[in-house]
């Protein structure tokens, strides 16, 4: 497919890849907020290659809050690539909601993102090589219902599986405890929607409005796990 038109304006996407061979991408939480930090910084017309690495050597320890404070402080006006609806990153995968917000934006943020974060990574513990298991894939979101299933699989599914590591095989033991686990996750999406956390990554776009509280999300969330609905979107699943 013709690579400009693989992406169509305004058309959401579920993005995602994993670690060649399956390795794990982030070996501790540091580089799982590493990669947030260029879901944030890389999502810009302005080129990011060296921001993380100016910001970490005159802010120390570099944090959400502290991006934050520094994209307030800008001279400059942000230009998104893409809308970032959801994500999460697990050990040795990662899942993206994202929205082409013009032409080419969802190509030149996920070659940002992937460079970025592998150069980080490769130097971080002298490794060469790809990362990353080939090119990311990219399947449309057809539908609102299968919007919102995926968004639940992102957002819940993804990081269940580390409370529950037999989820996929045997289904949820312990929903409570599974869903305590979900709302403590950091790198995930799952805290923006139940409103606990805001955020300078995502723009819910059309998701605000289709779940215009973390009630209503909270629910539907609830009863796709309930109702085992989650095995309607199972091939969806990585094999990790």
């Amino acid at each position: 497919m013709n690579e400009k038109k693989r992406f169509e304006v305004g058309k959401i996407y579920h993005i995602y890849n994993r670690g060649v061979a399956k390795c794990d991408i982030y070996r501790m939480e540091a580089d799982d907020w590493r990669f947030l930090q260029g879901l944030c910084l890389f999502n810009d017309k302005n080129s990011a290659a060296n921001i993380l690495w100016q910001l970490e050597k005159t802010r120390g320890r570099l944090t959400l809050n502290v991006l934050k404070k520094y994209i307030k402080d800008q001279k400059y006006e942000r230009k998104p690539l893409v809308r970032i609806l959801a994500y999460c990153a697990m050990p040795n995968h990662f899942h993206l909601l994202l929205e082409e917000r013009e032409e080419g934006g969802i190509t030149k943020f996920m070659q940002k993102l992937g460079a970025g974060y592998a150069r980080y990574f490769n130097n971080k513990y002298n490794r060469v090589g790809s990362l990353f298991q080939g090119r990311f894939k990219a399947v449309p979101v057809e539908n609102e219902r299968y919007l919102q299933y995926l968004l639940v699989y992102i957002n819940v599914i993804n990081p269940s599986q580390l409370a529950e590591p037999r989820f996929k095989e045997e289904g949820i033991r312990d929903m409570a405890s599974v869903l305590r686990f979900v709302e403590e996750y950091p790198f995930g999406t799952h805290q923006e929607y139940i409103g606990k956390r805001g955020s300078i990554i995502i723009e819910k776009g059309v998701l605000a409005e289709l779940l215009p509280t973390p009630e209503i999300y909270r629910e539907l969330a609830e009863d796709i796990l309930r109702e085992k609905r989650h095995m309607e979107i199972q091939h969806l699943w990585l094999e990790e």
